[in-house]
């Protein structure tokens, strides 16, 4: 056992954790203030610190996208980015798509498609979907799939979800 590490337990040593940083997000159009744990994740702190629950906890290492969220306009899984590198950046979740009281047309497409089974991935994939929408690169269902790759459905909804993207697509004429 190294010196440290045996001065800590033997209490002869103390070890003090880094302070709390106060940072400042924009999450769904309102500037939020925040102190955090250097090592908080933007996912952590959107459900914990914000309460915002509609970004789910997958695998917590990046590769379902059942976190994902837009950050200034890209997605992003939010697991993997720790909040204090976001001082001041804008940050879109599942809550924020909502305006007026209206679903956002990729929310409605999944609802009319039934692009959905357990529902966990849903806001992953919707946050995902609205950003291909945004990038304009996906011109076919086979595109659709290949970007939308980064999202794991555990259920197996994937041919109502590219035909909900496509009913998006359309409705939006490709604007996000």
């Amino acid at each position: 056992m190294d010196k440290p590490l045996r001065e800590a337990r033997e209490g002869q040593h103390s070890l003090s954790l880094p302070p709390k940083v106060t940072i400042t997000l924009h999450v769904n159009g309102v500037a939020r203030t925040l102190t955090v744990a250097p090592w908080t994740t933007l996912l952590d702190a959107l459900r914990e610190d914000l309460d915002l629950t509609g970004t789910k906890k997958g695998c917590d290492h990046g590769q379902c996208g059942a976190c994902t969220v837009l950050v200034d306009g890209r997605r992003v899984t939010s697991c993997l980015v720790l909040a204090i590198r976001l001082e001041g950046a804008q940050v879109i979740t599942v809550e924020g798509l909502e305006k007026d009281g209206a679903l956002h047309p990729v929310q409605q497409a999944f609802i009319d498609h039934d692009a959905f089974q357990c529902g966990y991935c849903t806001p992953g994939q919707i946050m995902s979907a609205v950003a291909l929408i945004s990038e304009r690169r996906a011109h076919s269902a086979d595109e659709i799939r290949e970007l939308m790759s980064g999202n794991i459905c555990r259920c197996g909804a994937y041919p109502r979800i590219v035909a909900a993207i496509q009913q998006a697509m359309a409705v939006m004429g490709g604007k996000p």
